[in-house]
């Protein structure tokens, strides 16, 4: 059977009459004919009853145009989907964003993408990094932004910024007033860190273990707020992106002798299928950060 076919005996349905058919579909009669036909040889039924002068389906087409009609409503439905999806009408994207990027850089994204393409819709999770690295290559993410780092043989990255990370403390601590700290100060201090899967942590755990600090981590989490507010009541001391406190006057941020600069970036698997929607993103955030060069991880 073929969809043809189906079309063919729809319209003759709706005109019972087969040159009436022919004509609405610019085909010749015969075509329409033998096409029938063939259809009923292979369903071993009788779908017209022809023994008057308009055609008429049987009991046996009726329940047959029925099922085609249904058919053929999705196939026109599904045509119209893709288009939409060609033209970027339409569209699902599951994108991966650590909390402490989020918190500054994806809400601007987020409105300016939605007006361009306000049918696409946007999934987030809130991963750290690393976690979001290797959704992205398992496939069960389309897009992240993320802290580049290393080299991924899996992954196509964007720079989008730089930051940096700071150190961060209350008001009141003692090393509030030095104008760039070592990570020998910090050797005795209460840290509160984000917890694994995140980069940024990765990094700050890297940098202890190079001066052979045995770092005193009090609490680990990956809500940004509970971090702040803990900093701020002088529990401890964290480590956060420059965006997150430099318009916060609750917090002092300090940077370290040895800075530690980041790149933020967009991350896609590379040598994968990309959708319009993932290619649409992509664009947007080339046109948004016009500066920015795709590097194929090596």
């Amino acid at each position: 059977m073929e969809l043809r076919q189906f079309e063919y005996f729809q319209r003759v349905c709706r005109f019972n009459n087969i040159t009436r058919a022919a004509e609405s579909l610019h085909v010749a009669q015969p075509s329409i004919t033998n096409s029938i036909r063939k259809l009923e040889d292979e369903l071993g039924v009788i779908l017209l009853d022809r023994s008057k002068k308009q055609i008429k389906p049987t009991t046996e087409g009726k329940v047959f145009l029925e099922r085609i009609n249904n058919i053929l409503r999705l196939v026109e439905d599904t045509s119209i989907e893709m288009k939409d999806y060609r033209l970027l009408k339409k569209g699902n994207l599951k994108i991966g964003i650590p909390p402490m990027i989020g918190t500054y850089l994806f809400p601007y994204i987020f409105v300016n993408f939605k007006n361009l393409y306000p049918q696409i819709k946007l999934s987030i999770y809130e991963k750290g990094s690393l976690e979001t690295r290797i959704m992205i290559e398992k496939g069960d993410l389309d897009l992240g932004i993320v802290i580049i780092s290393e080299s991924s043989k899996q992954l196509e990255t964007m720079a989008i910024s730089q930051s940096e990370i700071l150190v961060c403390l209350d008001k009141n601590h003692h090393l509030c007033k030095k104008e760039a700290l070592k990570f020998e100060d910090l050797k005795d201090e209460p840290l509160i860190m984000l917890k694994e899967g995140f980069y940024h942590r990765q990094k700050i755990m890297d940098y202890f273990k190079e001066y052979n600090i045995d770092p005193n981590i009090v609490l680990s989490s990956n809500q940004l707020q509970t971090i702040k507010s803990l900093v701020i009541q002088g529990v401890g001391i964290s480590f956060l992106l420059q965006e997150i406190v430099e318009n916060d006057n609750r917090i002092v941020s300090i940077p370290l002798e040895k800075s530690m600069k980041v790149r933020i970036g967009l991350a896609w698997k590379k040598d994968r299928y990309l959708s319009n929607a993932s290619k649409g993103f992509i664009e947007f955030i080339t046109s948004s950060f016009g500066n920015s060069v795709i590097e194929s991880s090596k």
